[in-house]
C-alpha cells in the first residue's frame, strides 16, 4: 500500500509538471491572484475527470484483453514520457492563449490529456481510483498555482526543464511496468 501511494504521488507530480511548465509561461500575463486561483482549480478539475474516465476505459480493456492490455499500458506510459521530454526540450515558441473563458478550458484540457492516458494505464493495472484522482487533482492544482506564481516572478526560465523532468518520471514507470512482462 505504501509503495502504491509513493508511486501515485510521483506520477501525480510528473503529470502536474506539464501544468507547472505551461503555468510558468502563463504567469507572464500579469494575472490577479483570483485568476490564478480559478486557473488552478480548473486544471485540478480536469486532472480529476480525465484520469477517472481513462481508468474506467483501462479496466474495461484489462478485463477484455488481459496481458495485451498490460503491455499496451506500459508502452503508452513510455510514449507519453518520451513525448513530454521531447516537448520540454524543443525550443520553439508556444502559442500564447489568454487563460480566461475558452482559453482557460483549452489550457486545462491540453495539460490534462496525458492524465487520461495515464488513467487508462492505471485502470489496466487496477490502481485505486479514489487515490489516483485525489493525488492527480491536488498535485495538478498546486503545481499550476506554483507555476503561475513563479511565472510572475521568473517568466519562464524553468518551464521546459520541468516538463522534461515529468516525462522522465513517466518513462521510468513505463519501463518498470514492462519489465515483468518481458521476463
Amino acid at each position: 500500500m505504501i509503495g502504491e501511494i509513493i508511486t501515485l504521488m510521483l506520477m501525480a507530480f510528473a503529470l502536474g509538471m506539464d501544468a507547472f511548465s505551461v503555468g510558468l509561461g502563463m504567469g507572464m500575463f500579469k494575472l490577479r491572484l483570483k485568476q490564478i486561483f480559478s486557473i488552478g482549480i480548473t486544471v485540478g478539475f480536469f486532472h480529476v475527470w480525465m484520469p477517472f474516465v481513462g481508468m474506467f476505459a483501462g479496466k474495461f480493456l484489462s478485463e477484455k484483453f488481459g496481458t495485451f492490455a498490460s503491455l499496451l499500458g506500459g508502452l503508452l506510459l513510455i510514449l507519453l514520457g518520451i513525448q513530454m521530454i521531447w516537448g520540454g526540450l524543443k525550443k520553439d515558441e508556444e502559442s500564447t492563449l489568454a487563460p480566461v473563458g475558452f482559453g482557460l478550458i483549452l489550457f486545462a484540457l491540453s495539460v490534462s490529456l496525458d492524465s487520461f492516458s495515464l488513467g487508462l494505464t492505471l485502470g489496466i493495472y487496477g490502481a485505486k481510483t479514489l487515490l489516483v484522482i485525489a493525488f492527480f487533482g491536488v498535485a495538478a492544482t498546486i503545481l499550476t498555482w506554483a507555476g503561475l506564481m513563479l511565472g510572475r516572478k521568473f517568466q519562464g526560465w524553468l518551464g521546459s526543464y520541468g516538463e522534461a523532468l515529468g516525462g522522465s518520471i513517466l518513462l521510468a514507470f513505463g519501463i518498470k511496468l514492462l519489465l515483468p512482462l518481458l521476463s
